[in-house]
């Protein structure tokens, strides 16, 4: 954890973007570790959980991180989140709460909120568009002997 606080103030004072830090660890060796470059980056997704994951899924060559724990300097965002229950880590630390995230302007309760609403009901309207031909993609991924779960 030490490192994940280290990784969110070096990120932090090197105005890369918000203070949070994360590394993913297996068998206790670090495998990765990263800090919060959405400002440095100019991309939204650049969360130091996500960056974290993402370098370990690549040194590793996998996308299951299940023998995999994440160190996280601050409560995981709605985004990051997901990602965490995508690459499947088998277990999630973290120091500050999404409370003192919120206290500090990195408010997530409006996402919370807003996939509790119907798709057109949100900020942003996410509208279903019927398309035959995506269905079809999806028949034919179902159907597909050789392709690879996740």
């Amino acid at each position: 954890m030490d490192l994940a606080v280290q990784l969110a103030q070096d990120g932090m004072d090197g105005d890369k973007g918000g203070p949070f830090g994360a590394v993913v660890v297996r068998a206790g060796e670090v495998i990765s570790a990263a800090y919060n470059r959405v400002t440095g980056s100019d991309d939204p997704t650049a969360h130091a959980e996500v960056r974290a994951l993402r370098m370990a899924a690549e040194m590793l060559g996998t996308f299951d991180l299940s023998d995999c724990e994440i160190y996280a300097s601050s409560e995981p965002c709605p985004m990051c989140f997901g990602a965490i229950y995508w690459s499947r880590v088998q277990r999630v630390y973290f120091a500050n709460t999404r409370e003192d995230a919120a206290r500090i302007g990195f408010d997530d309760s409006f996402i919370y909120d807003e996939l509790a609403k119907e798709p057109l009901e949100r900020s942003i309207p996410f509208i279903k568009v019927d398309s035959p031909d995506a269905l079809k993609v999806f028949d034919r991924w179902q159907q597909k002997a050789d392709k690879i779960e996740y």
